[in-house]
């Protein structure tokens, strides 16, 4: 998080420990429905960590200030990470985590931006988070505001046509504010993602369409930061695109090495085992 948007954050909690909050407060919620993305959450909260509190402007007390950076979340069915990081940052408040995905909670199963404070758009119908992604990036652009908008989208929406639209006119219109987050996990609902199409290497279709691209291992925190960085101070008006490298269910071992799906099923006796295996490798 920058200086600016500190308030109410402890100030020497390392990344490593924020992205173990992240964890352990998804999987607090996964036990409340008894599912959800589970495996999508542990293995996307470094990158959310290192987005929250080391590369964006927000304020916690006013997640509508102008001058903030937007975190798009493309795939609505990752809200359960996000909520984790929002709780976190103190945009939404940790009472409400009992709530999660119950009638009346501020949050639903998949994410919705006319619900939940610092959602900022409703996400789901997959393949349209970077067009929209764009036409914010343009509109902040136009009026003069140097806030970024950041884009977390996933490695199965790599296959939408309407991605590569938008990427197209991202590049057209200089869009140098705008920064894609990629999470390449190699999952999607009919299974890995490297299957689903004809591969293509990710990094040169990006630099092909004219995109400032780096890859990283989204489960090492120096790397993700390090990209974070890299992409925020590249120069020109070329957007920026970070593909994450990241592993289904980081953190809790028996689950990373189970056959890993798109949706991990987690037994009701599991999720309290799961928060025991976290607990043994708590950061400082």
């Amino acid at each position: 998080m920058r200086p600016d948007a500190r308030l109410g954050a402890i100030a020497n909690m390392s990344l490593e420990r924020r992205a173990w909050n992240i964890r352990h407060k998804a999987l607090r919620m996964g036990e409340v429905q008894g599912q959800g993305y589970i495996g999508q959450a542990l293995g996307i909260a470094d990158v959310l960590a290192a987005s929250y509190f080391h590369a964006l402007d927000y304020r916690p007390e006013d997640p509508e200030w102008e001058g903030r950076d937007r975190f798009l979340l493309s795939i609505g069915h990752y809200a359960i990470a996000l909520y984790a990081v929002l709780m976190e940052a103190g945009i939404l408040p940790e009472e409400e985590l009992e709530t999660y995905g119950m009638d009346d909670s501020r949050m639903p199963m998949s994410g919705m931006a006319s619900y939940t404070p610092g959602m900022e758009i409703t996400g789901g119908s997959l393949g349209q988070g970077l067009g929209i992604a764009v036409g914010m990036a343009m509109g902040l652009k136009r009026k003069g505001n140097g806030a970024f908008v950041y884009n977390l989208m996933s490695d199965g929406e790599l296959g939408e046509g309407s991605t590569w639209e938008a990427a197209m006119s991202a590049v057209q219109h200089g869009l140098g504010n705008l920064i894609n987050l990629v999470d390449f996990n190699d999952q999607q609902a009919d299974g890995k993602s490297t299957a689903a199409l004809a591969r293509v290497p990710e990094e040169a279709k990006w630099v092909a369409f004219g995109w400032h691209t780096q890859r990283v291992d989204g489960n090492d925190m120096a790397a993700v930061v390090g990209a974070l960085d890299r992409a925020r101070a590249a120069s020109g008006d070329r957007p920026r695109v970070i593909i994450f490298d990241t592993t289904m269910c980081k953190g809790v071992d028996f689950l990373e090495t189970r056959e890993i799906t798109h949706f991990v099923r987690v037994e009701p006796d599991e999720w309290a085992k799961a928060r025991a295996v976290l607990d043994e490798g708590m950061p400082q």
